[in-house]
């Protein structure tokens, strides 16, 4: 009696896990995929080729069931066969992977070295350059610091010191900018020297950069030499060692050069022009809004 209610209790409860597994929310193995899902825990069934597998399939399939499935489908045959002509094109001489031909590369070893015409004229421009200032290799110098003063109007911003313009030495290197520079070399090399038939070799200079007013006269206005923006000459020496001074020799030749400096400087003054230029010629870059200035 007692092996018999063993035996009925053991009957109920195996009909009760039935029922609590037909209650389990897992979805129950689709019959129709050729597959059965593996559980995680189950070591995965080794893989298989892929072509074979398709093959196997029963034709009672459904189209969507590849598409549903997890299983990666086999390459597509048009795909497969491009990218087999691709990398049999890659192996072709002067083609790469798309097909292109790349561009011609430069044989350094062809390319002839420089004559030595082309040497001499690059070493005369890097000579040219040498010492140069205000981007200009024909004026010569350096440049300097910044020139501040404690007087109001005083002082120059990007000076250089000059030594020469054109190939004409100036008889002290001069304070200037570069403003004034520029006018100076383009008036020595297009009026001074051809005047003086390429013999003038020194430009005697009276003043450059100084902080005062102008024409020294008290509570007057801060002279154009005050910002670094003027020059005056006295004097100029040929290469034959005469020298024509302002003061002495103010002849046909030096009045013509003078006036020509109208079309460089914003003012040029000299003998006659007011009573203070008797002995040099002044010329200034001046920033005056009202014209130039030649007396």
């Amino acid at each position: 009696m007692r092996g018999l209610l063993l035996a009925l209790s053991f009957l109920l409860a195996q009909g009760a896990w039935a029922q609590e597994m037909d209650r389990s929310p897992r979805p129950p193995v689709n019959p129709r995929l050729p597959v059965a899902v593996v559980e995680p825990s189950v070591v995965p069934a080794p893989e298989v080729d892929l072509p074979t597998a398709t093959a196997a399939l029963p034709e009672a399939v459904p189209d969507d069931a590849l598409a549903r499935s997890l299983r990666p489908v086999p390459r597509p045959s048009a795909l497969a066969e491009r990218i087999a002509a691709l990398k049999a094109t890659s192996n072709a001489p002067g083609l790469d992977l798309s097909g292109q031909e790349p561009q011609d590369e430069v044989d350094l070893a062809a390319i002839p070295p420089p004559s030595k015409k082309e040497e001499r004229r690059k070493k005369r421009e890097r000579a040219s350059m040498k010492g140069a200032v205000c981007g200009v290799p024909a004026i010569k110098g350096e440049e300097i610091a910044r020139i501040s003063s404690k007087v109001k109007g005083c002082g120059v911003e990007d000076p250089v010191l000059v030594t020469s313009v054109s190939g004409v030495r100036l008889s002290q290197p001069a304070t200037v900018d570069c403003s004034i520079a520029k006018a100076l070399n383009s008036w020595v090399d297009e009026v001074a020297q051809p005047a003086f038939d390429g013999r003038l070799v020194e430009l005697q200079i009276a003043a450059h950069y100084i902080c005062r007013s102008r024409n020294n006269v008290k509570g007057a206005k801060i002279s154009e030499h005050g910002k670094g923006r003027a020059v005056d000459i006295s004097a100029f020496i040929l290469s034959n060692g005469k020298v024509l001074t302002v003061s002495r020799d103010y002849n046909r030749l030096l009045r013509r050069i003078y006036k020509a400096g109208c079309n460089y400087f914003m003012t040029t003054l000299g003998p006659g022009s007011d009573g203070y230029h008797e002995d040099h010629f002044h010329f200034d870059t001046s920033a005056r809004s009202g014209g130039r200035y030649c007396r």
